[in-house]
């Protein structure tokens, strides 16, 4: 039987190349997205008619009932739900005295809330199959902080948070839960910076380059695999040596 893994934001960047992964690897894929229908369609439909398993399914993932109905449709669907990626987030960039609470709530409730609601979903199923994997994407701004982005820094080190607690929570159920934490990645979330920008912090990465998001969903994908049955509730940077 497949296994089935649910990749929330799998519409472009990180999340598509995870999702590519995870189908390639014979699972069954989840490509979840919010606005970007047009994107998801056409991953999808590029994914079926190369005989892949995969599907889609809007869901918000910081409306609770919504991240539960797509914890329910893949139920429906697929009978299991084997791997639980939470990718879905948003940046935000301004001084702390230009984040008005809306930007703040907004940070917090996709990137923070839709992990627990997601999680919290997401674990009924897992606990019952007594298995699981859960995969949570930070960033190495929720380890050290980032100036000019303290909203978006704050909800990535929930997130870390969140993945240490659960994970001592889950293990008994035969469960784990560990984090990815990408550096600057070469993604459509890092189109606002300009070249000249882009090279400047460029040159404080240790490897002198940014990293793919290919990279990111190949250590998601180590994380889901039986190689990493004993790591839970740990945060797996990769960024090229910035944080270390």
């Amino acid at each position: 039987m497949k296994q089935t893994a649910i990749i929330t934001g799998s519409s472009k960047g990180i999340g598509a190349a995870t999702a590519i992964l995870f189908a390639q690897k014979g699972y069954n894929v989840v490509i979840n997205y919010n606005n970007s229908y047009e994107s998801a369609s056409l991953l999808c439909r590029s994914l079926v008619n190369n005989g892949f398993s995969v599907t889609t399914q809007k869901a918000n993932v910081a409306n609770r009932l919504e991240a539960e109905m797509l914890i329910k449709e893949t139920l429906y669907k697929f009978g299991s739900i084997d791997v639980l990626v939470n990718n879905a987030g948003v940046a935000f960039e301004g001084l702390i005295t230009d984040t008005d609470e809306i930007d703040f709530d907004r940070i917090i409730d996709i990137n923070l809330k839709g992990t627990f609601n997601c999680c919290k979903a997401a674990t009924k199923v897992m606990v019952n199959q007594k298995s699981g994997k859960i995969i949570n994407v930070s960033s190495m701004w929720g380890q050290v902080g980032a100036a000019c982005e303290v909203a978006y820094s704050a909800s990535k080190a929930g997130v870390i948070g969140l993945t240490k607690a659960l994970a001592k929570e889950l293990a008994p159920s035969g469960i784990t839960v560990n984090a990815v934490a990408p550096g600057i990645i070469e993604t459509n979330m890092n189109s606002n910076l300009s070249i000249e920008e882009l090279a400047e912090f460029v040159e404080t990465v240790p490897l002198g380059r940014m990293g793919s998001a290919e990279e990111i969903a190949q250590t998601i994908y180590f994380l889901a695999s039986e190689n990493a049955d004993y790591i839970t509730g740990q945060v797996i940077g990769v960024n090229g040596g910035y944080v270390i």
